[in-house]
């Protein structure tokens, strides 16, 4: 019986070894993740998020879940807009991700309010209708069926709760070039000086080339079910933030 086969970057692998390699990636960048974050996209990611956490709606009291959270970027912010009577639950495949964002986040004296879960994102291990909103940020891309990763965070999510994805989309003409040779001659360098690891970087830049481009991935959105589906480019298209709704 022929295996499923799914991109590995730009490489065709078993889908069923997908989470595997991509552990290893992560478990292998995870102490530097947040330097090689601000050294590759030279702090603008910190705006990015900043402008993903404009949108979440959420008020004091309310639950949100952080989806492949990682070191916890989105976390500290729905932290402070749920406030101590709301929760944030920040859920990640991979331990070493999860234990970089535990450590973070209590020594910034937020801990409280945040619940750490080893959890994978196609099947979220949470009861439906449990969260006010639901955030992904550089994470859909890594997840071998995102159209069962959406379904998921679309059963976890409250009636009238909404689902933000942060995640690299197409560069508009003109910008691809230059995004080009920055990712595939500049970010594997990088990589090895900062994280002695080129080939995960490299892997990453071609995780992003093959990830669904804005208008697929609102369309895989509504097909999860999601209404009011948009997105926003940022960066000339680099990034792209995509919102929907269950209604």
């Amino acid at each position: 019986m022929q295996k499923n086969k799914t991109h590995f970057g730009f490489k065709q692998v078993d889908s069923d070894k997908k989470a595997g390699l991509v552990a290893d990636v992560f478990s292998s960048v995870a102490s530097k993740y947040d330097v090689m974050n601000d050294v590759m996209s030279f702090g603008i990611h910190r705006l990015w998020k900043k402008i993903a956490m404009s949108h979440t709606g959420l008020k004091k009291g309310q639950r949100a879940l952080d989806v492949a959270g990682g070191t916890g970027d989105l976390t500290l912010y729905l932290s402070k807009q749920v406030g101590p009577s709301g929760q944030v639950v920040i859920s990640d495949i991979n331990p070493d991700m999860l234990e970089q964002g535990r450590r973070r986040l209590i020594d910034k004296g937020i801990a409280g309010n945040v619940k750490f879960v080893e959890a994978d994102a196609e099947e979220l291990p949470f009861e439906e209708n449990s969260f006010d909103c639901v955030t992904i940020a550089f994470g859909l891309r890594n997840v071998t069926n995102k159209d069962k990763a959406l379904a998921s965070m679309f059963r976890v999510l409250k009636p009238g709760g909404r689902l933000l994805i942060l995640e690299f989309s197409k560069p508009m003409t003109g910008l691809d070039r230059i995004y080009d040779f920055y990712s595939f001659n500049v970010l594997p360098v990088m990589g090895k000086l900062i994280a002695n690891d080129a080939d995960s970087y490299r892997y990453l830049a071609e995780s992003i080339r093959m990830h669904p481009g804005q208008g697929a991935l609102k369309e895989m959105m509504e097909q999860a079910g999601f209404e009011r589906c948009t997105y926003h480019n940022m960066t000339g298209g680099i990034v792209a933030l995509h919102k929907g709704f269950k209604l």
